[in-house]
């Protein structure tokens, strides 16, 4: 496929999903992430579209939300990933809020298998996925429908969490970072989401890479009350993602890295500022140093590498 082609097919997939990660695509073109990088380089110097860390998006500042058809053939293996070792911090018989996203309903499709659950939830999409789990009860909130994410948001949805208690929640979002959080493009799905974490002693996130260093318009979730992040291993040259999770460990989250080492359990990056249970189920432990040091590595690495051939 010509550059000039590529780069059509690559700005049309971006104008009909809102943002695009580059390893899907890589796969759509059927090219490297290194050619599609090039690519999303050229087409910014022309002002089609803006780069994101581990992505792109449509132009102009702040990013558009995309709704579920979109969102639902965004980094689909990453969010497969990132839901099994969410699971893993769910116990038999607690008490836990979901909120809307495609992420979470990965999550909730696992949850099923929990005994004695209850899962307070926003989200049409998470309560059909629990619909038939004969051992969890379901909790819908009240609230008006928004149809692009098949959530439930206004006051009505708020006013039901008032008075609730639960051990933990579990949100996505449209970005996060270190600086201002977790933040979403639509402001009565933000207000949801606040209402949300004020229901939970724990705040757990579950975003992918290419969620990270984005910031959207309205603040659902601050750094300081985030206790833990689920996400999946940036790509190597994603320095501005690794920063990202490093920064957050600095300010205490807690980075549970989906697959980071190869094993199903994945990795977590402990929190530096305070103690909070440990990960079960054989996950191990490493400093933040440790995990991402060596990441830092292999990019380092592969710089090398790619110079090499670059001389040849």
């Amino acid at each position: 496929m010509f550059a000039a082609e590529r780069r059509q097919l690559i700005l049309e997939m971006v104008r009909a999903n809102g943002a695009v990660s580059l390893r899907e695509l890589a796969r759509v073109v059927q090219t490297s992430e290194v050619t599609v990088r090039r690519d999303v380089r050229a087409l910014e110097a022309e002002g089609l579209l803006d780069r994101r860390h581990g992505g792109a998006v449509l132009p102009g500042g702040f990013t558009r939300e995309s709704g579920f058809p979109q969102k639902s053939h965004l980094a689909t293996a990453e969010k497969t990933a990132i839901a099994d070792l969410a699971a893993n911090f769910v116990e038999e018989g607690e008490a836990i809020v979901v909120g809307a996203g495609t992420t979470t309903q990965e999550l909730a499709r696992r949850l099923a298998r929990v005994p004695g659950l209850t899962v307070v939830t926003n989200s049409l999409l998470v309560a059909q996925a629990l619909a038939h789990a004969n051992r969890v009860e379901v909790v819908m909130t009240g609230g008006t429908l928004r149809g692009s994410n098949y959530a439930l948001v206004g006051s009505g949805a708020e006013q039901s969490l008032q008075g609730l208690r639960v051990s933990r929640a579990f949100l996505s979002g449209s970005g996060l970072t270190a600086e201002r959080g977790l933040s979403t493009s639509n402001m009565l799905s933000a207000s949801v989401d606040r209402a949300l974490v004020q229901a939970a002693a724990e705040v757990v996130v579950l975003a992918d890479h290419t969620k990270l260093g984005t910031d959207t318009m309205f603040q659902t979730v601050p750094t300081d009350l985030i206790t833990r992040l689920v996400t999946d291993e940036p790509p190597v040259h994603d320095d501005r993602a690794h920063t990202e999770l490093q920064a957050l460990a600095d300010q205490g989250v807690q980075i549970a890295v989906a697959g980071a080492t190869g094993s199903p359990g994945g990795d977590e990056v402990p929190a530096r500022r305070r103690g909070l249970p440990g990960p079960r189920r054989g996950q191990g432990l490493r400093p933040a140093a440790a995990v991402l040091g060596e990441q830092g590595a292999e990019r380092e690495r592969e710089r090398a590498r790619v110079a090499d051939l670059r001389r040849r």
